[in-house]
């Protein structure tokens, strides 16, 4: 073949195998980076669903929440058995730095001077359950106080999730999603799964919509890497100010106020050996029960 007969041929494949990389109608939300042949709403599904098999995860929290208002966080956490440390830096916190705070064995520990000892503790704390499981007396956000695995998945109960486009986040390839959440479309998708693991994953989800309280829609984007893992996600919501106190110690309903919700969670490393202990015994103090009740 004549050399330039050739390279305009090897052109038109160029041309055409890019077109085909990038989609096309696709279907509802496709063609801004959305994987060949796979709907928004599979894409989001398989995410939930490979979820299910992390042990383990390192991931950064970023936001405002009504709560405390403007904070950032970076956590550590494990399935089996469960526990979690973080530390958090929150508006209007004093200058010792990130307070660190860690929960093993149902006891939660906060690095913060009680008695002349570096930590108290306080139990029987909760982290990682349903949301009527979860107590850290106030000390934690109550959207700090659950699983980001099991809250990456709530955007399987979107009925209008859709494809923003595709871009890097922490040096990885994504593809980025985006829709509305209510408790009415997580009921509905809860209603109509497939199978019971799905069924009980839209079951948790509903868990974690109705803790946050949200009186109405709460906005969702939700990254998802080359191997169907969810990256980050973004909740945007108003939050309903009225709210009731959790567990044991009741504390984490203390003093909440509504106000606007904006958190953005980032996984770094995911199934990668996570070591979480209980800080030294003759370190740490009891939290009072009148502090206990009152909210830590």
């Amino acid at each position: 073949m004549p050399r330039g007969v050739m390279s305009a041929a090897f052109a038109v494949v160029l041309v055409a195998g890019g077109a085909g990389a990038c989609g096309g109608d696709g279907g509802s939300g496709s063609g801004k980076g959305e994987p060949s042949g796979v709907t928004p709403a599979t894409a989001v599904a398989e995410a939930a669903a490979n979820s299910a098999d992390i042990t383990s995860l390192h991931y950064r929290i970023t936001g405002t929440v009504p709560e405390t208002g403007r904070l950032e966080a970076d956590a550590f956490m494990r399935t089996d058995p469960p526990a979690m440390s973080t530390e958090m830096s929150t508006a209007g916190q004093d200058g010792d730095g990130p307070l660190p705070v860690r929960f093993v064995d149902e006891v939660m520990y906060v690095g913060k001077a009680v008695r002349g000892k570096r930590w108290f503790r306080a139990d029987p704390a909760g982290w990682g359950g349903l949301t009527v499981d979860n107590d850290s007396y106030g000390v934690l956000p109550r959207q700090l106080e659950s699983s980001p695995v099991v809250q990456s998945t709530l955007l399987t109960g979107s009925r209008d999730v859709r494809v923003v486009g595709t871009e890097t986040v922490d040096g990885t390839r994504t593809t980025h999603y985006r829709g509305t959440v209510t408790s009415g479309s997580l009921r509905a998708a809860r209603d109509a799964a497939p199978d019971e693991a799905t069924r009980e994953r839209l079951v948790e989800c509903l868990d974690q919509f109705m803790g946050l309280r949200t009186p109405d829609t709460l906005t969702m984007d939700l990254w998802i890497d080359g191997d169907n893992r969810a990256k980050r996600f973004r909740w945007q919501a108003r939050i309903d100010g009225v709210r009731t106190g959790t567990g044991t110690g009741g504390g984490a309903g203390a003093g909440a106020g509504g106000g606007p919700l904006d958190l953005t969670v980032t996984f770094l490393d995911i199934d990668r050996p996570v070591t979480i202990e209980a800080p030294p015994a003759e370190d740490t103090a009891a939290l009072p029960d009148a502090a206990q009740e009152g909210g830590a």
